[in-house]
């Protein structure tokens, strides 16, 4: 499942220069068969009006990692399956799992073939060393380092892991994309800020304590387009962070602010058009007899 949550730029609330990511995570995890409230409920609108602005981050981190015939592939947090279909595209015999049952039932439609499961990224139901690549694209985040012990145990020794987070949206250009979920209740959004690791050395640490090794933090391209202000309201509302900014202010509010915002953004025969920084980390698991990097 992508576009999980905004990025305000800074560290994470509460936290000191001699605080680990690892300490950072003590929180209790929620139920994950609640993530279908939030992201299920319009799983159409975000496959066909969301999601397909993801391509250009799923095609590059696909390139980066070399994805291709002989590849054994799992998506974490696949959503609505469009990053599946693409690693499919390029020969990869392709795996995905997301709490969403009514996202995975698009991923299913859409590729048929491919092994899509509902459940719980941080309890994956494969045997140990089932895939030679793993990815996950903005469904990571620092409070579920569980995510990447498993994604370490179902990969080959040696295999590659390729996720992406959302950068310094700040900076953005296009960070009025995200400004709407702001409405969110102030204790969500501090949470959505909690859970980043975009900051300089976030993943590299939680990736490291995961086992992982050879770690290479990466730019990755990502722009969503819109038609029109409308088209941009319908499909940012079909997003988690959306639903959490509805349950603050209302659905109608939500759409008239979105809109609004997007209002601002319009050129003359032109799409709307919101480039956001997104960081890439790209691993590998060590191979037998080498030192694990914990």
């Amino acid at each position: 499942m992508n576009d999980r949550h905004p990025l305000d730029g800074g560290g994470k609330p509460g936290s000191g220069p001699g605080t680990s990511t690892l300490e950072q995570t003590s929180a209790p995890h929620p139920d994950w068969t609640m993530v279908d409230e939030g992201w299920g409920r319009k799983a159409v609108d975000f496959a066909t009006l969301s999601e397909l602005g993801n391509c250009r981050e799923y095609v590059a981190v696909h390139q980066r990692l070399g994805v291709g015939e002989d590849d054994r592939l799992l998506d974490v947090a696949c959503g609505s399956g469009l990053a599946v279909e693409l690693a499919g595209a390029r020969g990869a015999a392709c795996a995905g799992i997301d709490a969403s049952p009514r996202l995975v039932a698009v991923a299913r439609d859409r590729s048929p073939d491919a092994d899509l499961r509902v459940g719980d990224m941080r309890d994956l139901p494969w045997a140990d060393a089932s895939f030679d690549v793993a990815t996950s694209f903005r469904g990571i985040w620092g409070t579920t380092p569980d995510a990447l012990y498993e994604i370490h145990r179902v990969l080959v020794p040696g295999g590659r892991l390729g996720l992406t987070v959302w950068g310094h949206i700040k900076t953005s250009p296009g960070a009025w994309a995200l400004a709407p979920f702001q409405l969110a209740a102030p204790a969500k959004v501090r949470n959505q800020a909690a859970m980043q690791l975009g900051r300089p050395g976030a993943g590299e640490e939680l990736l490291t304590c995961c086992g992982f090794a050879d770690i290479e933090r990466v730019d990755v391209p990502f722009v969503w387009e819109f038609a029109d202000p409308e088209a941009y309201a319908r499909a940012v509302a079909a997003t988690g962070p959306a639903y959490e900014a509805m349950q603050n202010v209302g659905e109608a509010a939500f759409l008239e602010a979105a809109t609004d915002q997007a209002r601002r953004q319009v050129r003359d025969g032109l799409p709307l058009r919101a480039p956001i920084a997104v960081v890439g980390y790209l691993a590998r698991k060590p191979l037998l007899g080498e030192a694990a990097v914990r």
